[in-house]
């Protein structure tokens, strides 16, 4: 799960990571008003957004005046802002952070991420700060400082001390220095995040370290314990249907294909997604039901997978192992008769109790293709969908 820039920054700031004076605005009077209410001369208007770029896309703007930043928010508002991360679609600004300016000397890029290879937190730095960290690998790949943290002592100040010295921090600022790592690190751990990014963390001309701007990452299996977390999530920012997956508590990823897939298990769903590009078809989704796939749960997968106006086609591709498979038969049963289904099912059923489950299918009298391996299944997704595409062309060109 992600947060907002501004919720990074109170949380990081609970830890002892210094940042700027600033305040959240839901509108361009109350973006003015929280400026006068810091006071100061000059401030940053930052829209909102799960996505990096913002500057670049138009929505980070230097004010000098109060009327400055209500027409900078003005244009903010309600507005979808395009980056290189949202995509084409971009992301709605319904929220304005607005921030004293400092007066910056340095920008230093700093990252907690996680290395599956050695299974430890890896602190990711640089000097090249306020860029990409991919655009920093790319051109200045030399300028990246790399440290692991052992779990079983934690991240020591040692360490700390040796990635300041490296990015060249002066001396009487080694101390601010550590103390931001040490609480980013503190935030990465005990709040089960998945990155922590500061970029750029900033050195005053004042002699401060700052954290500019923040972004955090959760591990959504771990939001159980931290409830104070959770009730940070923003669903407008949100793939709508996977907000609606993750009430429903279906794992989902909406992808731009035309061949909706209900499967469950994640090892299974990739190795679905894959046959289907093998066959010559794209998967409009990832979507994994679990292990307990009754038929309640199989109908609320068809009428997420459904209302994907791309989807043309639905691939259901069931291992039954502590599943039934007429259980799930059940379930693409009672789907097929509460939702209107005018795209063709492709029904793939495999291990306990699949006798069961295909007998099912086959006294329904509903328009089911079934298979029986996992590329005929995709095969004949494909072949259908394909079929229902050149109908639907020949039913326009003849209207």
């Amino acid at each position: 799960m992600d947060i907002h820039e501004y919720q990074a920054k109170e949380v990081l700031s609970n830890f002892g990571v210094t940042v700027p004076d600033g305040a959240l605005a839901y509108s361009p009077e109350q973006a003015a008003y929280r400026a006068r209410e810091m006071g100061g001369n000059r401030w940053v208007v930052k829209a909102q957004v799960h996505a990096g770029g913002r500057g670049k896309a138009g929505g980070v703007k230097v004010c000098d005046s109060d009327q400055e930043i209500h027409d900078a928010t003005e244009n903010m508002f309600g507005r979808k802002l395009i980056t290189h991360q949202t995509g084409p679609e971009g992301k709605g600004i319904y929220r304005v952070y607005v921030e004293a300016a400092v007066s910056i000397d340095r920008e230093i890029y700093l990252g907690f991420v996680l290395d599956r290879s050695t299974q430890r937190v890896m602190i990711v730095a640089s000097a090249e700060g306020g860029m990409e960290i991919e655009d920093i690998s790319a051109s200045k790949p030399e300028s990246i400082v790399r440290a692991t943290v052992e779990p079983a002592v934690g991240l020591r100040d040692f360490q700390c001390r040796q990635i300041a010295f490296k990015l060249g921090i002066q001396p009487k600022l080694v101390q601010q220095t550590v103390r931001t790592l040490q609480g980013c690190y503190r935030a990465f751990i005990e709040l089960d995040a998945t990155m922590v990014e500061v970029n750029p963390l900033v050195i005053t001309s004042d002699s401060r370290v700052i954290a500019l701007d923040a972004k955090m990452t959760f591990d959504d299996n771990a939001l159980f314990r931290h409830p104070q977390i959770s009730e940070l999530r923003d669903k407008s920012q949100e793939d709508p249907r996977e907000s609606r997956a993750a009430d429903r508590g279906l794992s989902y990823v909406g992808l731009e294909g035309n061949i909706g897939c209900i499967v469950n298990g994640a090892g299974l769903a990739m190795a679905t997604m894959d046959t289907i590009k093998l066959a010559g078809g794209e998967p409009a989704n990832f979507l994994d039901i679990g292990g307990g796939a009754t038929p309640e749960r199989v109908a609320k997968a068809f009428r997420l997978v459904l209302s994907d106006k791309n989807v043309q086609a639905v691939l259901v591709n069931i291992f039954a192992g502590i599943n039934r498979c007429d259980w799930v038969a059940e379930g693409v049963i009672q789907a097929l008769k509460e939702v209107q289904v005018n795209v063709p099912v492709i029904v793939r059923l495999a291990g306990n109790n699949v006798e069961a489950g295909q007998k099912i299918l086959a006294k329904s009298g509903l328009p089911i293709i079934r298979a029986t391996t996992l590329k005929e299944a995709a095969e004949r997704s494909v072949a259908a969908w394909q079929s229902d595409t050149i109908k639907s062309s020949t039913l326009k060109a003849v209207s």
